[in-house]
């Protein structure tokens, strides 16, 4: 069982074993479909900096590379694989389209800030990518409600 691992030494003592325990749901990242043709670039000598940039290229996030290819990316990642961006880039997104416009006109960011809040919005949507959606820039995190390791009796 887990708790007889000596690999329990290395997890944080702060957090719930639950919170820490990865259970690999899907395939090993080399052979994930999203991810496969990366991972052949890579075992055909591209160099490591080269993948990186085609999976920018290709809209997807290049830490991948650095992570373990014998495992999942939802085992890796803590939480579910990322959801499709399938809202309106928050630039175009109608809520927020008028202060975008504003910054178009030359107005300092700050005063824009200042009419989002003004309007009942959050201002620091200011500060996120204008063209993703705001759908996948605010996705809640997980948060570990189990008990710490350190105060867990077994």
């Amino acid at each position: 069982p887990l708790r007889e691992d000596p690999a329990i030494l290395d997890l944080d003592h702060d957090k719930s074993l639950k919170s820490q325990q990865n259970q690999d749901d899907g395939p090993p990242l080399r052979e994930d479909p999203e991810y496969v043709k990366y991972f052949k670039m890579l075992a055909m000598g591209l160099p490591a900096g080269a993948v990186k940039n085609a999976l920018q290229r290709d809209g997807k996030d290049p830490s991948i590379i650095d992570l373990d290819p014998d495992k999942s990316l939802k085992s890796q990642s803590g939480g579910p694989v990322e959801e499709k961006d399938d809202g309106p880039p928050l630039c175009e997104d109608p809520q927020f389209t008028k202060y975008f416009k504003m910054l178009k006109m030359g107005l300092p960011i700050d005063a824009v800030r200042n009419a989002l809040q003004r309007d009942g919005k959050d201002p620091t949507i200011m500060d996120l990518d204008h063209n993703k959606s705001l759908k996948s820039q605010t996705k809640n995190e997980v948060i570990d409600t189990g008990i710490a390791l350190k105060d867990d009796p077994e």
